[in-house]
């Protein structure tokens, strides 16, 4: 047989998401297909079908892989000229080699000349840490796409020349990728997460001969809208540095010019890296060996190594250090057992020795937070250890003082109430939009937060106004435009403060199309926006046009203010956003780690002081040097590999969505809702259900400009069908039953997140366990002759959820804000509070008395405060506790009730609030 790679026919490449799985897949399957070539028996028909399936794989292969370098054309060219020859074990044998390399995301090479395929086949472990069992010193091997449609014959000497720097110490390896076109360069950056640096030569063209996928080519030709207008070849490579840069800021881009380089250096001064002649091989080699080991450089991390292995005595805390009160103890050595040695030995009080001060950082920690913040693209970054709910806390008490008003999502973290609380300000809450049918929260739509501000700012108290706080995203996936949110709010109010709390949404920053959401890229475009002369004049024409703002007695021209998308003057604005985010809940790192991101314009000048008190007031002073070490890997990774793994992430996520709604039975228990069942239509300008699989084009259009939108990673299982809740689905039939762990469940929805972490086996395992849950549904509806029900949330029964109420008017700020620091520090008195009953409660509701309660009342799920200190009660809030059905509940004591204040209290505090100031004593 003579496999011809004409019969796989002329494939496009596959979509950015899956091109990653796809070729894996075609590499192995194509392996399996040469083992049974090679060992089959002379079956003709057998044989046609091999025949016409390698000739498909290899239409594939021929398709994508002149986007990556390993194992690159040359090798795939090789595979295809023995397979026709007929040289089918000589071509299994390459293509076995071949499938050794996708083990891990980051290829490596033996330095040393072993053979690498077989080390990392023996040892799999010793190979990822560097070193195989044969004694090879093996070093990660990356990627580096050079433009360049010059001679085929230059180009490849050009390479030798590089390739001929290395030596044999060089702390990484690195092959070249070679495309001709702006659009291949284009394709290559995006479905090939393994380039780490971009080369650019002067040598171009515009437009690929290639054959894309129609959703690549539609992101690609949407993301050069507006670029390649000028024929001048230098604009033109400034044009693809800018793109370049959004697609993939973390990847540097070198420029090899002409001769006459030093003519145009002052033209393109600060837009590459670096610019070099094409002689200057040993310089370029040395930039992109640098570059890539910059982004590895942990400097904490080395600094804990390198302590942990240096001989001392302990004079100090920390009996645990070095391991001293546990290495030798027959009660507490399985500690060191089961955590190894070098956790302990790292473990110390010390702040020397190059550890540094997370209080004060001067060294290691400083240079950690530096380059945490290149990666987050922030002013600032800080390191926080113990969670963002401390994060929240900080941010908000070096912003806010008692009575400032702040405006809070009222379905945000319990940690955003309770830092509130301590810093004294009058709390605005926001309502999100309510998804009764499916017994979750939305987010709040933007209409609701101009709203508030221009009643505040009727009712003359929009100076007091500091900060607006949201979560993005949500627990459910639910997803800000933090840009437009910012513009249109800064047009109202120029001032204001932004805290994004981004504690899901860490793994944001890596990829193209989510990174355009998250608060530190928002902040940067939209400064870099307001700069330009444009938008300055976009402003002074709707300055011009809008009507003067409505007031108190006359509120009508507010109306076309909240109609109007609103630009913002850039010469008043101060753009100050601050970012919190779970680095442990979505990139690696150990729990709690977290960060603080800043960028603020006015930071030096108005909040490092009090950045650093309320910094010092929520950091131990015994800061855990694991998880500091842990953030600084973390960081490490998400520069040199998060777009590779946010985009496996997406990927299996959606692979589960499909499996689900393909499978026929498991279609008749369980749905994954949608962006159409999340985001009302209101706020969706491009009206797609499910943006991700329409194509990369259209989710990235749809995330450029729709006001909400739902992470595709994030996956809300409906279980309205099964006839269980989702508690008794998490615990019973997840977690009791299989092992899976879920987060968050609602009373007719399972939450799934996957992460970077997800493999292909676990989303498999999933969805066997899901076919099993259903067969099992199956079984017992035969035997109690159930009918399934098949309306989103039928059987369930659906609650509205309550909106806040108010506060109760002792505790109430002006416009709708109230000052639950005051009613918080009520209940100290002894007896102002009483225990009631439900059934008590909505007694005293019915007769017309006023209940408020005392604390905050906050269930699991839906996980954020129903109650609030100082809130009044009402039958809404009392009918929807009572019908809840989750076994957890913060703040309500099942034997005692619910804790309010009791009449005479608030009497008494009202006659102290009203009553004159005592004068004061000379």
């Amino acid at each position: 047989m003579k496999v011809n790679i004409a019969k796989g026919g002329n494939q496009a490449i596959a979509t950015p998401e899956s091109a990653w799985r796809k070729r894996k897949d075609a590499w192995e399957h194509l392996g399996y297909i040469l083992s049974e070539i090679s060992t089959m028996p002379d079956d003709e028909s057998r044989c046609r079908e091999n025949e016409r399936e390698a000739g498909r794989l290899l239409g594939l292969l021929a398709a994508i892989e002149p986007y990556w370098a390993n194992p690159g054309m040359e090798y795939f060219n090789h595979v295809t000229a023995l397979m026709s020859d007929g040289h089918y074990e000589d071509a299994m044998r390459l293509v076995y080699q071949a499938n050794q390399s996708f083990r891990t995301q980051t290829q490596y090479f033996d330095v040393d000349g072993h053979d690498g395929a077989a080390a990392e086949a023996g040892d799999r472990d010793t190979a990822n840490a560097g070193y195989s069992q044969y004694g090879a010193r093996m070093v990660p091997q990356v990627e580096i796409l050079l433009v360049d449609n010059g001679p085929a014959e230059e180009i490849e000497r050009f390479k030798e020349e590089i390739l001929e720097q290395r030596q044999h110490t060089d702390p990484f390896h690195y092959n070249f990728v070679v495309v001709p076109s702006v659009e291949d360069a284009l394709a290559a950056i995006v479905i090939n997460p393994s380039i780490q640096s971009v080369v650019l030569c002067a040598r171009y063209s515009i437009k690929s001969s290639r054959r894309l996928s129609s959703t690549l080519q539609n992101f690609i030709t949407g993301r050069m809208e507006g670029y390649f207008t000028s024929k001048r070849q230098v604009q033109g490579l400034l044009d693809l540095e800018q793109i370049l840069e959004k697609l993939r800021p973390e990847l540097p881009v070198y420029l090899i010019a002409g001769v006459a380089l030093e003519s145009i250096a002052h033209e393109i001064t600060g837009r590459f890296r670096r610019i070099f002649s094409r002689n200057d091989r040993m310089d370029l080699h040395l930039s992109i060996l640098a570059e890539v080991t910059d982004r590895y450089d942990t400097p904490f991390f080395a600094a804990l190594q390198k302590y942990a292995k240096r001989p001392g005595g302990v004079f100090h805390a920390l009996p645990i250090s070095r391991a001293a009160s546990v290495k030798n103890s027959p009660w507490a050595r399985d500690l060191v057992d089961f955590y190894g040695k070098n956790l302990l030995l790292a473990e110390t009080s010390a702040t020397s020795g190059g550890l540094d001060s997370l209080l004060d950082p001067q060294s290691s920690i400083k240079k950690a937070h530096e380059l945490a913040a290149r990666a987050f693209r922030s002013h600032r970054t800080y390191f926080v250890t113990n969670g963002t709910s401390t994060a929240n806390k900080i941010v908000h008490q070096s912003i806010l003082a008692p009575g400032d008003i702040v405006l809070v999502d009222r379905n945000c973290h319990k940690s955003h109430h309770y830092s509130l609380v301590l810093a004294g300000a009058n709390v605005s809450y926001l309502e999100a939009y309510p998804l009764n049918e499916h017994s979750l929260y939305g987010a709040v739509p933007l209409e609701e937060i101009k709203g508030r501000l221009l009643q505040l700012r009727r009712e003359g108290l929009l100076h007091k106004v500091k900060m607006l706080t949201l979560t993005n995203c949500t627990f459910d996936g639910i997803i800000y435009d933090p840009r437009r949110v910012m513009e249109e709010c800064l047009a109202i109010k120029p001032d204001l403060v932004f805290l994004w709390d981004e504690a899901w949404f860490a793994f944001a920053g890596f990829h193209p199309v989510y990174r355009q959401r998250t608060g530190m890229t928002a902040a940067a475009r939209l400064e870099a926006q307001m700069e330009t002369e444009e938008y300055r004049e976009r402003h002074a024409a709707q300055s011009a046009a809008l009507p003067a703002p409505g007031t108190a007695q006359d509120p009508a021209n507010d109306d076309v203010w909240l109609r109007t998308r609103l630009v913002p003057d850039p010469e008043a604005v101060r753009l100050r956003v601050y970012s919190t985010q779970s680095t442990h809940k979505t990139l690696t790192s150990l729990r709690q780690g977290s960060m603080i991101h800043i960028y603020d314009q006015d930071f030096a000048v108005r909040n490092r002081n009090t950045f650093r008190e309320a910094y010092m007031t929520h950091t131990s002073t015994s800061p855990n040097y694991q998880i500091l070490a842990s953030l600084d890997i973390g960081r490490r990774q998400a520069e040199l590999e998060g777009y590779a793994l946010v985009q496996r992430q997406v990927d299996l996520a959606q692979s589960i969505a499909r499996a689900v709604s393909r499978h026929k039975l498991l279609s008749k228990y369980f749905r994954i809702l949608n962006t159409a069942d999340l985001v009302p239509e209101q706020y969706r300008s491009t009206r797609t259900s499910n943006p991700v699989r329409d194509g990369l084009a259209v989710w990235d259009e749809s995330w450029q400009h729709d006001e909400l939108v739902v992470d595709p990673s994030r996956l809300t299982l409906d279980i309205s069908r099964t006839g269980v809740d989702g508690d008794t689905f998490k615990h019973t039939y997840l977690m009791d039953g299989h092992s899976i762990q879920v987060n968050k469940t609602s009373r007719s929805s399972v939450l799934l997140m996957t992460n970077i972490g997800t493999t292909r086996s676990a989303a498999a395992h999933l969805i066997e366990v899901l076919v099993k849950i259903a067969e099992g549904l199956e079984r017992q509806g035969r035997i109690d002759g159930r009918v399934l029900v098949t309306g989103p949330g039928d059987g369930q029964g659906t609650t509205p959820l309550p909106d806040f109420s108010s506060f109760a008017p002792e505790f109430a700020g002006g416009g709708g804000s109230g000052n639950m620091r005051a009613a918080y520090y009520l209940t100290y008195r002894d007896p102002a509070t009483e225990f009631l009953s439900s059934a008590q409660i909505k007694e005293r509701i019915g007769a017309g008395q006023r209940v408020v309660s005392a604390v905050f009342v906050t269930p699991y799920p839906p996980g954020f405060p129903v109650l609030v200190p100082g809130q009044v009660v009402t039958m809404d809030i009392m009918r929807y506790m009572d019908e809840l059905d989750t076994r957890e509940i913060h703040g309500y004591h099942p034997n005692l009730g619910y804790q309010v204040f009791t009449g005479r209290a608030l009497r008494e505090y009202a006659e102290e609030i009203l009553a004159p100031a005592a004068p004061l004593r000379a």
